[in-house]
Formats: structure tokens, C-alpha cells, sequence
């Protein structure tokens, strides 16, 4: 008999079952859907995907509630597994190894009951394109076991709240101003003595400690949230009411098994988040944008509004700012395109960034602004601040919304116009939204050269027009033409950033505009995205290539004494016609073709 590699799933009160590996990507949960199923409640409706390929076996956990363990580590996103490495998922433990063909009788379905055992691949048809795979935010792919653990989860806490604020009155407390450290000692106390007499009767899948790190964090905490703020590998959080919690991790939506206890909890730590900074939500405002102290966005609804009870959604920032070389890594641009973009800061274009919602704008802004002098006077102007700049000399702006008499607004307008009376070298508006774009403008276009800002488009070329809207949005009644030729004299380069089908974020195009033809307004592609494709996970394969035009003010880095390659913008094709394919590179592109490129340049 042949040796293959087989996978082992051992669990400890059932015999081990054995199957034959053969490559391909295998979904592993709960849920009978999946090619692996694991049926238990420890594991979530789809927990892990596992691939095995000639290069070997990779595990990526998908925002399971229980983790997946390598070798006693957990696994933050995508890990290899070596032979013979125990993979812990939930109650189970994988391994793969070496050995003979099992038995058919050992193989999926061998069963004689024609269906997959526990713990076999369940057979499947063959994977549908990625566009058509349903998302994993639909109510139905929980499974019944799910929900009802989840039901008697919220239910128990609900019981053991309800029983701390009467003990303790946490209300009276936050009255008379108790200090937050005295108060939290006292919740705590309060809590371990009730956990410690309900704990015989708590059912044997909630650990005691668990259950009261959940109820002390919705007391006098953030709830449920404290974990997935502090899990890296969440990038947003979704609260739609008090019995749904869902996270984003790697652009795909999971729900959670998080719950709070009652939508008053909810309400709670809504005003925990927005009373630091002087913000309100009630009756007569009924939403609310905020931010958190690492700077992470928060947007908040509540009834009568919501329908379904308070909605929080928090767009999570890295505690660490990202850099531009964790951007090359992401595949968000390559090498060349943050070079020429780099060059261009540098020599004080006025830069636009466009994209959707979720683009990861915000994200290239902060690294766009990292390449700032440090002897500038930056000014930055958002609606809540979110841009963390590293320069000594910088003054952050911030508007404000009405008082309870509907007064007191400061707008985005009002603050750069201010902005202008401040002596900046470099304005920075975290997003243009509407009558502060002529302002922007006008700015730009009378010696604050190198600003930056954001905007809302699908496209550099909607962006133009979407800048035309919020100029007329100020109420001045100017002509198109005046408007567009204020435009085109002002912006000197769009950033287009889109969100692929795959959840990640990429670069698409890098333009310069050029100035007026009649009445349109000219631009051209300097870098543009081409996708090649899509892997068999249903990532998007491609890359941000020049197109072989150089910006009309390529004269002008020499003369600023900056240096760029000759080469940086020709065509691959332009240079070595075919030779080298696109490769491994950190950028997207073969390592060998920067040196051929290079030299071919010189």
C-alpha cells in the first residue's frame, strides 16, 4: 500500500477517526454545510478552513469564539501546520500524518448509512465562484444549538445583573460620583459573591469566571465589546440590538455568540463611550458619531430611530498606526506606486483619497500624512478625530455637534476656515462631506499647497464631480465652468481605494489631474489595478502597475532634489517584453524584475 497523508480526529470521549487528505480547501464547524463538520458546541457553525496542498497543510480561523490552537498557540488568522502538530478546535484535536490507504469502510461515507460520519468531510458539490457563496451573516447558518446557548447564556447574565444593581445600586453610586476605581473594586466584590453562589447551578459550558468577566465589563465597562476591541484581528464591530454582536475579520462578516443583557445595557455603554467626549444621545438626538481613546470611530442609533433597539458600529484602528510597509505587505499598493505617491507629498501636491465606505481611506490618510516634514505647521480637521500624525508641530481640530438647545454647532466649514487664520503650512481634513470642500479649495489654491483630504466616490473621475456637488452644497451660486476650473487648479493627484469582493483593500488607481479642455476636466491613469484573477480560497489576485505615462510634473522632482527612478513608470512589457512573470515579491511583482527593471532604466 501507497503512503499518503491522512488526518486524524481524535476527541477524548469518542475513538479516533482516520481519513485520506487529498488537496483542497476544507471548511471546518458545526454546521452540516461544511466539508468538515464537528458537530459540538464548542465549535462555531463555521469555524476554520483548512488547506492542504504539495506544500503542505495550512489552518486560517475564521473569528471563532474558541480559537484555534497549533501546537498549544493560538492561531491569529493564518498558520501552517507542521506533520504531526496537534491543531486544537474546540473539543477536537487534528492531526495530520503519514500512513496506508485506510479501509473504505475508514473513508467519508464509509459508514453504510451513505451519510458523512462526525468528523468526516461531508461530501459537497464543488466550491461556488466566491460571488456566489452566501455571507456568513445570515440568521439561518447558526445552528439550533447555537442559538439556544446563546438564549440561556444572555438569560443567566440577565438574572445575575439584575441582582448586582440591586445589591450594589450602581445607579446611586454614579451619582454621588464615586471614583471609577472605588466603584469597580466594589462591583467586583459584589459580583465574585453572587457568581460564587449561582456557580453550582450554572450550566457545565459557562465557566463561572467567564460569566462574571461578562456581567462586571457590561456593568461598569463596555460589555461584550471590551474582548473584541481588544482582539487584533477585529477590524469592525457590529451591535444590532441587544441579542446580536457581529465582527469583521479580514472583510468578512461573522456573527458572534456575544449578547448584551437588555437593551438598556446597550443604551449604557453608548454613554459610556460618548459622555468623555462631551457628545450626547437621547430622544432629541437620537444618533451619535464618537470615538474611542485609541481613536477608533463609533456611530450609535437608538429608538425611535432603530427599530430593533440601540445599534452600535465601531470601525476599529490598529494601536499601532500602520505604516507604509505594513500597507505594501496587505497588498493595499506595491513598492513604486507609495514611492511616486510619497514623492508627491513631498513635493506638496494637494492629494485626494476617494473610495467607498470601509475602503480603508482613513488608514492610507495617516500614511500619506506620515510623509509630512517635521518643520511644517500641519492643522488637522475632522469631524471626530481619528488621524494619529507622528510630526512635533501639529494641531487637531475637531467639530462639534449642538448643545440640548440645538445650538453651539461647530461645523467642519466653520473649523478650516478657521484653519486658514492659524498660519498652517498643511491642512488635513479627515473627510470632505459638503459646503467645507470650497473652503478646502480655495485653500489649496491660495498657498496651502499639499493638503490632503478625503471624499466619497467610486471612481477619480465621480470624485471630480462629487467635489462639484459639495461646492454647490455651500450655497454660492457659481457657474460649473468656475467651479471645475477652482477644482482642477486646486486637486493634483486621486487616490482611488475600493474594498474587493474578498474583503481586502487595494489601491486602484493613482491619477493626476491634468487642468481643462473646454469645459471637462482632464486626468490620466499614472498607476491602475489589474486583476489577474482570484486563488482558490477566493482571494484576489493582481497588481497596481504603472500604465507607462508619466505625470505632466515629473520635471518637478528634480528640481525639489527628489530622486525617482527612470524606470518607474514604464509598462513591464515596455522593458523586458514577457520575460518575468508576476511572482512573491512584497510588493506583488517578482523580485527579479525590480533588479532587471532597474537596470534596464539606468
Amino acid at each position: 500500500m501507497a503512503d499518503v497523508m491522512n488526518l486524524t480526529i481524535s476527541r477524548p470521549d469518542k475513538p479516533d477517526k482516520t481519513f485520506p487528505l487529498v488537496e483542497g480547501v476544507y471548511s471546518v464547524g458545526s454546521d452540516s454545510r461544511n466539508k468538515l463538520v464537528l458537530p459540538d458546541p464548542s465549535i462555531s457553525y463555521r469555524h476554520a478552513v483548512l488547506s492542504y496542498s504539495r506544500d503542505g497543510m495550512w489552518i486560517e480561523d475564521l473569528g471563532s469564539e474558541t480559537g484555534v490552537y497549533v501546537g498549544g498557540d493560538r492561531v491569529r488568522g493564518r498558520a501552517r501546520v507542521e506533520e504531526g502538530a496537534p491543531v486544537q478546535v474546540g473539543t477536537y484535536v487534528l492531526r495530520l500524518h503519514k500512513g496506508a490507504v485506510p479501509p473504505p469502510s475508514a473513508a467519508p461515507g464509509g459508514n453504510g448509512s451513505g451519510k458523512p460520519a462526525e468528523g468526516s468531510p461531508a461530501p459537497a458539490p464543488a466550491p461556488a465562484p466566491a460571488a456566489a457563496r452566501p455571507r456568513a451573516t445570515r440568521d439561518d447558518e447558526m445552528t439550533d444549538t447555537r442559538r439556544a446557548e446563546i438564549d440561556r447564556r444572555r438569560q443567566i447574565k440577565k438574572q445575575i445583573h439584575t441582582e448586582l444593581l440591586d445589591r450594589l445600586d450602581l445607579k446611586r453610586l454614579t451619582a454621588s460620583r464615586t471614583n471609577e476605581a472605588e466603584l469597580r473594586d466594589r462591583a467586583g466584590a459584589v459580583l465574585g459573591e453572587i457568581i460564587q453562589e449561582v456557580a453550582p447551578r450554572l450550566p457545565r459550558e459557562i465557566p463561572p469566571a467567564e460569566l462574571r468577566k461578562e456581567i462586571f465589563d457590561e456593568a461598569v465597562a463596555l460589555g461584550p465589546l471590551e474582548d473584541l476591541l481588544a482582539d487584533e484581528t477585529v477590524t469592525e464591530i457590529m451591535v444590532n440590538g441587544h441579542s446580536q454582536v457581529y465582527v469583521e475579520r479580514e472583510g468578512i462578516i461573522y456573527q458572534t455568540n456575544k449578547t448584551f443583557v437588555d437593551d438598556a445595557s446597550v443604551q449604557a455603554v453608548i454613554e459610556r463611550i460618548v459622555s468623555p467626549i462631551g457628545r450626547r444621545i437621547d430622544e432629541s438626538q437620537p444618533y451619535v458619531d464618537a470615538r474611542l481613546p485609541d481613536g477608533s470611530r463609533v456611530n450609535a442609533i437608538i429608538p425611535p430611530l432603530s427599530l430593533i433597539g440601540p445599534c452600535i458600529t465601531i470601525r476599529k484602528f490598529s494601536k499601532v498606526p500602520f505604516k507604509v510597509d505594513d500597507m505594501i505587505r496587505f497588498g493595499t499598493l506595491t513598492r513604486d506606486s507609495a514611492d511616486f505617491i510619497a514623492a508627491c507629498v513631498k513635493l506638496r501636491k494637494n492629494i485626494v483619497v476617494s473610495g467607498g465606505t470601509g475602503s480603508g481611506k482613513t488608514s492610507l490618510l495617516n500614511v500619506l500624512s506620515s510623509y509630512l516634514p517635521d518643520t511644517d505647521r500641519i492643522l488637522t480637521v475632522e469631524d471626530a478625530a481619528e488621524l494619529r500624525l507622528g510630526q512635533r508641530h501639529v494641531v487637531r481640530l475637531e467639530a462639534r455637534p449642538p448643545n440640548l438647545e440645538g445650538r453651539g454647532a461647530i461645523t467642519i466649514r466653520d473649523l478650516v476656515r478657521n484653519a486658514l487664520r492659524m498660519r498652517p503650512d498643511r491642512i488635513v481634513v479627515g473627510e470632505c462631506r459638503g459646503g467645507e470642500a470650497l473652503d478646502m479649495l480655495q485653500a489649496m489654491n491660495t498657498g496651502h499647497d499639499g493638503s490632503l483630504t478625503t471624499g466619497h466616490a467610486n471612481s477619480p473621475r465621480d470624485m471630480l464631480s462629487r467635489l462639484e456637488t459639495m461646492v454647490l452644497m455651500a450655497g454660492m451660486d457659481l457657474p460649473v465652468r468656475a467651479i471645475r476650473e477652482q477644482i482642477a487648479a486646486a486637486v493634483d493627484v486621486i487616490v482611488q481605494q475600493a474594498r474587493m469582493r474578498d474583503g481586502s483593500r487595494k489601491i486602484v488607481k493613482v491619477t493626476e489631474v491634468q487642468g481643462m479642455e473646454g469645459d471637462v476636466i482632464t486626468m490620466q491613469d499614472i498607476f491602475s489595478f489589474e486583476q489577474t484573477g482570484l486563488d482558490e480560497a477566493g482571494r484576489v489576485q493582481g497588481r497596481l502597475r504603472p500604465t507607462g505615462i508619466r505625470p505632466n510634473f515629473m520635471d518637478r522632482f528634480k528640481g525639489a532634489g527628489i530622486e525617482l527612478p527612470a524606470g518607474l513608470f514604464a509598462e513591464p512589457e515596455d522593458v523586458l517584453p514577457g520575460a518575468i512573470p508576476a511572482g512573491n515579491g512584497e510588493d506583488g511583482q517578482h523580485p527579479e524584475w525590480h533588479r532587471l527593471r532597474r537596470g534596464a532604466a539606468g
